[in-house]
């Protein structure tokens, strides 16, 4: 049973509402935020009407200021703009859904001269304006606005969406735009992009910066970004109308052989029941298949995975994925390699492929799958056979691999544990000494757990050797003492 000291609403009814009315004004007192919300629950309870009256003034307000917000007073700014969507969101809504629809449009209006003014390198003002974007779909459907003034109100909001706060709208208000919505703003978009941005007189052309073609015009970036707007806002359009073809036509037919875009457009199409269609496009992508360091994009081989799962053709999905395995020691598409398995030829592949690893040309992704797996058998294997491999550098790898390894495999975390505070000390890496001292701590600490050290120095003879090689280096040793 709940203390009666627990902060929560029974407790604090309890109060009665003069001490409570005391309380609120006592902690509102300094906190501009608090006093506002309070005025608004004030204003909301005499009516609706006078409720919608003061947020619209208190958003007029904001845009009206001009002053500049530092990055460290955003986080009140957030909560201000906060407080307001919140009331439109979920007090005024259920009262009057059309006005507060109204507000809301008023509300993301206010984005541009938000972020023009604020450092918003935190992201706490963005996430407000995203989550009041997300918002419209309620209101939307709840107020049932006319579908070609809705879609009016789109198109123009898509048109200034500079800092991305409308990136989500049309996928958003897709339901309460229906079809006859959703035509006419198709239709808003098609004709814009048969309208060409005036290219004004050379001499008046402005540059904004230089690339390696040559200045860089701020009309060709507007034109560009016009461009790209318009196809993104197609192609939201073609996914809420369930149309691949209109998704695929944004694209020329070079694009479409390229990796991600095939993916893309094989995934509509698959959706569509397209499976021949969609498998055509993906194999259509012939020079375009390699992603960084040299691999296949991944979303063009997972689509291609599901699109032949679906075409029941699994030989040829089950191979696509073990060869995604050897190539990039990729521990998901093995899972799933294993999944697809007979009962028992599981646990024999799955040996097979642990071996694979351990032959691995990449012993530092060989350790991180091993590690990851978990397979730390093998792991503590790879890293005794291999240990002249092991760079200390890599200690994005190597530190949670100690750490996996130091309770059964106390020689292999310590070997690895060694190799970054070699490296540390060696290159003079001075802002790793903190880290290379606690891992010769962490050394001293496994060596009563090493039976055998093999070929490996014990940790007595490493730490002679090491205060002979490195002595000088008192930045260490002082955080080591």
């Amino acid at each position: 049973m709940a203390s009666s000291k627990t902060l929560n609403a029974k407790n604090l009814e309890a109060l009665g509402a003069a001490r409570l009315a005391e309380l609120l004004l006592e902690i509102s007192e300094g906190d501009a935020n608090a006093k506002r919300r309070l005025r608004l629950e004030l204003a909301g309870a005499q009516s609706p009407q006078l409720l919608a009256k003061e947020v619209r003034k208190r958003l007029a307000t904001i845009a009206r200021s001009r002053g500049h917000v530092e990055w460290d007073k955003t986080r009140p700014l957030a909560a201000d703009l906060d407080t307001q969507r919140r009331v439109i969101v979920e007090t005024l809504a259920k009262a009057d859904p059309v006005e507060a629809l109204d507000l809301l449009w008023r509300f993301m209006e206010l984005a541009g001269s938000v972020f023009d003014r604020c450092d918003d390198s935190n992201g706490t003002v963005g996430d407000v304006f995203r989550s009041a974007c997300l918002d419209f779909k309620t209101l939307a459907e709840a107020a049932r606005p006319d579908p070609v003034m809705l879609a009016d109100r789109t198109f123009a909001a898509l048109q200034d969406n500079e800092w991305g706060q409308f990136d989500d709208l049309i996928e958003t208000l897709a339901t309460a735009l229906g079809p006859a919505g959703l035509n006419h703003l198709k239709a808003r978009f098609v004709e814009l992009s048969k309208t060409p941005i005036k290219t004004p007189p050379q001499k008046e052309r402005q540059i904004i910066g230089y690339g390696s073609n040559g200045p860089v015009y701020e009309d060709a970036i507007a034109s560009s970004s016009r461009k790209r707007a318009i196809q993104q806002s197609l192609m939201a359009i073609a996914d809420a109308q369930g149309d691949p073809d209109a998704f695929m036509a944004q694209y020329d037919t070079k694009a479409r052989t390229m990796p991600k875009i095939a993916a893309d457009i094989a995934e509509r199409l698959l959706s569509a029941g397209r499976m021949t269609e969609a498998l055509k496009i993906l194999d259509g992508v012939e020079h375009g298949r390699r992603g960084g360091f040299g691999f296949p994009d991944s979303s063009w081989e997972d689509m291609r995975i599901k699109v032949l799962e679906a075409m029941e053709r699994r030989p040829e999905a089950q191979q696509m994925r073990w060869n995604c395995f050897e190539r990039t020691l990729s521990a998901n598409h093995l899972r799933d390699y294993l999944k697809n398995l007979p009962d028992f030829d599981d646990v024999e592949a799955e040996e097979k492929a642990l071996e694979f690893v351990l032959r691995s040309d990449d012993a530092y992704r060989a350790l991180h799958f091993l590690v990851g797996w978990p397979a730390l058998d093998r792991a503590a294997k790879l890293v005794i056979t291999r240990s002249k491999e092991i760079n200390g550098n890599y200690y994005e790898i190597l530190t949670p691999a100690a750490d996996a390894l130091a309770e059964k495999y106390p020689l292999t975390a310590t070997l690895l544990l060694r190799a970054m505070i070699d490296f540390s000390l060696t290159e003079g890496r001075s802002s790793r000494y903190k880290h290379a001292a606690r891992h010769f701590l962490d050394c001293a600490g496994l060596a009563g757990r090493i039976e055998d050290y093999g070929a490996a120095e014990t940790h007595a003879s490493y730490a002679i050797n090491l205060r002979r090689e490195h002595g000088r280096k008192t930045g260490f040793w002082n955080l080591v003492g």
